[in-house]
Formats: C-alpha cells, structure tokens, sequence
C-alpha cells in the first residue's frame, strides 16, 4: 500500500485509496420501513481484506446507512454504528486507523436537528463518537453549506472541537468555492485550526472541481477526497450491456434505490464510457482501475493530493481497485483520455 500525506498544510499520512461506507453490501430483504438490510457477513470480509491490504482511511457520515439514499430519520447513523461495530468485533487497533465522519445533515425533526450551528454540531459530535464507540474523530467534515449559520460561528466551533480533543483535523465537502474561501480566511485572520481537507465529487466524467476547487485546495495546502470515483459505478462499466452497447440496470444495484445514477445514462455518456472502456482494454486494465489510476494522474499533475474514496459490495471489487494504484499513466494518456471526452466514437 502507498501511503501519502492528506494535505500539504498537515502530517497526516493516509492510504492511497479511502473506504467508504455511503454503499455497502446489502441484502435483497427489506425491514418494515422497506429499506433493503445490509449484508453484515460480507461488509466485515471487505473490512478485514481493506485493513490487511494496508488501507487505514475510512470514511462515514452521520446521515449514511448504507443501503438507501435519500436516508429516511428512522435509518439514519447505522453506518456509523456498523463501523464502530465491526473495528471491535474485528480487533483493529484504533490508533492505526483514520476515521472520518461528517456533520450538518438532517438527524431529527425539530429546528435545531440540521446544520452548523454550534448547538447541533456539538451534539452531533458527541452522537458520532457513541455510534462509532470512538473516543475522538480523526477528520470531521462540515458535509455540506449552512447559509443561516455565521462563518465565524462554524469555525470557532470546530476550532473548539480541535483544542478539546474530539477532532483531529478540520474537513468541509460540497461547500461552494466562494464559501470555502471566506471559511478558510476567517480561520487563518483568527488563528483558528485551518482545514485540513475536502471533499467533493470528482471522476472522469464530472470534474467541476477542476474550475476553482482544486485551485483553491492547492493554494491554502488542503487535500482532497475524492467521492464517486467510479461515477457511482458506471466507470467501471456495470450499468451498460456490452452486447446490446446500451444502458442496463443490475438487480440490487445504486441505480435501484438511487435515482440519481439515472442521470448519468445520456446517449453522450453511453458513447463516452464505451470509448472509456475500450481505453482501459487496450491498456490491459479494468475500467475501474483506469478510473482510479486517472485520479492519480490528476493529483500528480495538480500538486494536490487526490484520495479516491470507494464504496464496494463485494471483497472482488476492493481488490480490483486496489490494482488501480498499480497503473502508471502518462501525460499522453491524460490527453487521449480529454480528446475522448471531448468527442467520443462508439
């Protein structure tokens, strides 16, 4: 396993590729509220194979269950539970992992159960640590923006998180460029901890970060992780019959209780992924290993360091990805990968 500092302004060493548990194995039988149950057997194998093959990073949410998205409030924290559960069950020594979660979501009705008010975050950090059975955070993101809540206010919060010791460093995901910056110069004018890391979409067919984020992330010294590398699977070709060259949708797949993977299924990005998928063939990998060896390139051409987070159902699959670090790619192929987005053939 290759191990790379989170970001240039921390000491932080993670694994080359992140776990995540927003998608974990799941069951085809579904509980009263008809919400598919998670294969427990199969997520603790896929633990186990991660943690043995060198990965310490794992990546959870407050809101995650792991089988359903949007996530009713009845289902809400179970990943966090499992997580928690599992490193237990399973004997890893906490100090060699870093756990990261993330706060601002809805977790109860009333008007204080969502968001980055110091009231909600200081008890939803406490809520994570008892699902988890951790005694702090590694990295606590702000999971998305709050415009009702003073920047200021957000930041000394999670200053004070840092100096009290239940968070280590300072994360924020899907906040818009702008934002991110005035987060960033409020923490920097005050002597607040500075963010550490970020988190965004970002894959061969969606590189919005790539206007201002990335910029933005290589300026201030910050990470960034890297989620739905694979475009939620349809980069790695499991959305698409090879012999009809037409979209497919798998039985238990993200496409069957997560409507927006529907959105990726345009005639465009059909021609896109085959011409994709051919790329990878001809360089003897699988699509999803060319995937995550793109990100790589990425982040070696930016400066910036690039960890893919990766959701699996399978313990097949984890290792498969796993080979994507393996793959070397050069300037040229970045280039014939851009032409091919730009104007794909069939």
């Amino acid at each position: 396993m290759k191990y790379v500092r989170l970001s240039n302004n921390s000491g932080l060493k993670v694994s080359a590729l992140c776990l995540g548990t927003w998608h974990i194995p799941r069951l085809s039988e579904k509980d009263e509220f008809g919400v598919h149950g998670i294969d427990v057997d199969e997520f603790r194998r896929i633990l186990r194979f991660a943690y043995d093959s060198g990965i310490n990073f794992i990546d959870t949410a407050n809101r995650y269950h792991g089988a359903i998205a949007p996530v009713p409030l009845t289902h809400v924290g179970y990943a966090e539970k499992l997580l928690g559960r599992l490193i237990r069950e399973l004997g890893i020594d906490r100090e060699s992992l870093v756990v990261s979660t993330k706060v601002a979501g809805e977790m109860a009705p009333w008007p204080n159960g969502r968001g980055l008010s110091r009231k909600h975050v200081m008890w939803q950090i406490r809520e994570s640590l008892s699902r988890l059975g951790l005694s702090y955070i590694d990295i606590y993101y702000a999971h998305s923006h709050d415009p009702e809540t003073p920047k200021r206010e957000v930041m000394s919060t999670f200053n004070d998180l840092v100096r009290s010791g239940y968070v280590r460093y300072i994360g924020m995901s899907n906040i818009p460029a702008h934002d991110l910056v005035e987060y960033e110069m409020i923490a920097e004018d005050l002597g607040f901890e500075p963010i550490t890391v970020l988190q965004y979409r970002y894959n061969w067919l969606e590189r919005d970060v790539e206007r201002d984020i990335i910029q933005i992330a290589k300026r201030f010294g910050m990470g960034l992780t890297a989620y739905s590398p694979l475009a939620q699977g349809v980069l790695a070709g499991r959305y698409i019959d090879p012999r009809e060259r037409r979209w497919a949708i798998p039985d238990l797949s993200r496409a069957t209780y997560y409507s927006d993977v529907k959105r990726y299924f345009t005639e465009e990005n059909l021609r896109r992924v085959l011409a994709f998928i051919e790329v990878a063939r001809s360089k003897g990998v699988t699509p999803a290993q060319l995937a995550i060896a793109w990100l790589l390139k990425r982040s070696e051409m930016d400066g910036v360091p690039i960890i893919p987070i990766v959701g699996v159902s399978r313990r097949d699959q984890l290792e498969e990805l796993l080979g994507g670090l393996e793959v070397r790619l050069g300037n040229e192929d970045l280039k014939h990968l851009s032409e091919i987005y730009s104007n794909p053939e069939i």
